[in-house]
């Protein structure tokens, strides 16, 4: 086996994935952990680790960490092997290197400070821009009524902001799952539609964010399902969102019923069960990782994570301090931070920490393709601690 010691990178490649590589034949000579997650099993699949399998696995790995407490040649062992925060390393820089335009690749180095710097910024533009704009007598009064919003930012101005903010953002992210597709090498021929299929149905499940089915390990070597319910409550939340916002867009074409809707209306019920979702998954999630185990945790990482949670938390909290002021001489200037945070959110997506999903969904759909070929089916979620199967001695 090679030695522990750091590896000496290939010309054009970085440290990163010089030491994401030496794991990974570890790992691949000892395969202990082949049912923790899909990880394993791609890697059995290959001979050799080129640029485009490290990109493939690290995208693949869902970060559960059942790895690392299972590695017998963990620290402090000689050989060291870290796979969850190498492969943290290398997912990072994937998406520095795919996200489109390439120039915000760029913003990746310091992600956590330029997101949340840009959603404050943005929020002081757009409140300074009304203080000069609106009338104090129109902005601080008090609006009921349907319309009450748009007699603060017209319709058009509103709609057509948030279209551009959507359609750049979809662009942008398109355009950089092509670039990660590409960077994994030709992909499989196998049927598309079944695998595309299993790829989504594994992604909203979370059933690999479970270390082979038990949960993940955030703070000790013991299993907890935790991570993958605050996740699915952030998710299910973002989703319920999003309903408010399409229910609300029939009520208002379809039915001329312009906002704000009653409070036992769809679009509000279903926006403040998504809100208080989105809530809560954010705080856990935060909180999960503030009480993390720090030996697996690439701490390089921790402010674009961080910072994709506290710009939902906002977008929800605003929305929900927003549909309990409206009726008050506050209202304005809620709605114009709340329109902000959302705003900066939709920016920032293709270079911020919410590119993850497409990238992992693109990577599963490369796995599901990957074994229909070998004709493997779905990957194993048996743990190899409850199969029984020892590992190998180490030396």
């Amino acid at each position: 086996m090679r030695s522990p010691d750091a590896p000496t990178p290939a010309a054009g490649e970085s440290p990163d994935a010089a030491e994401a590589r030496r794991v990974l034949l570890l790992c691949n000579a000892c395969q202990f952990c082949d049912g923790y997650c899909p990880v394993f099993p791609a890697l059995k699949r290959r001979r050799t680790l080129a640029e485009a399998d490290l990109t493939f696995l690290a995208n693949l790995c869902h970060n559960c960490r059942a790895c690392y407490h299972a590695c017998q040649y963990a620290p402090p062992h000689g050989f060291a092997v870290n796979l969850p925060r190498s492969l943290s390393l290398v997912r990072q820089d994937s998406y520095a290197r795919h996200v489109r335009p390439a120039p915000l690749g760029r913003l990746f180095r310091r992600n956590g400070q330029v997101v949340l710097g840009f959603t404050a910024a943005l929020v002081a533009a757009l409140l300074l821009a009304a203080l000069a704009l609106i009338p104090a007598e129109l902005l601080f009064a008090r609006h009921a009524g349907p319309g009450a919003f748009y007699r603060l930012v017209p319709w058009p101005l509103m709609a057509g902001v948030a279209g551009l903010a959507a359609g750049w953002a979809v662009l942008a992210v398109g355009c950089s799952v092509a670039s990660l597709w590409r960077a994994m090498g030709p992909a499989p021929r196998a049927a598309l539609a079944p695998s595309l299929w299993e790829a989504v149905r594994d992604a909203v499940s979370l059933r690999h964010l479970g270390g082979g089915g038990a949960g993940c390990n955030d703070r000790t070597e013991r299993f907890s399902t935790v991570r993958r319910r605050f996740h699915h409550a952030m998710a299910g939340g973002m989703v319920l969102c999003f309903a408010a916002t399409s229910v609300a867009t029939i009520y208002d074409h379809l039915f001329g019923w312009p906002a704000p809707y009653p409070l036992l209306s769809l679009p509000v019920l279903l926006g403040t069960a998504g809100g208080i979702g989105v809530m809560a998954g954010t705080a856990g999630l935060a909180a999960l990782k503030w009480r993390a185990d720090p030996g697996p945790v690439a701490q390089e990482v921790q402010g674009t994570d961080l910072a994709l949670l506290v710009q939902l938390f906002l977008a929800a909290a605003s929305g929900l301090v927003l549909l309990a002021l409206r009726d008050g001489p506050a209202m304005g200037v809620l709605l114009l931070a709340h329109l902000g945070i959302v705003l900066a959110l939709f920016l920032t997506v293709p270079c911020g920490k919410l590119l993850h999903a497409p990238f992992r969904l693109a990577a599963l759909l490369r796995d599901a393709l990957e074994r229909r070929v070998s004709g493997r089916g779905r990957a194993a979620t048996g743990s190899p601690a409850r199969s029984g199967a020892p590992p190998p001695p180490a030396p």
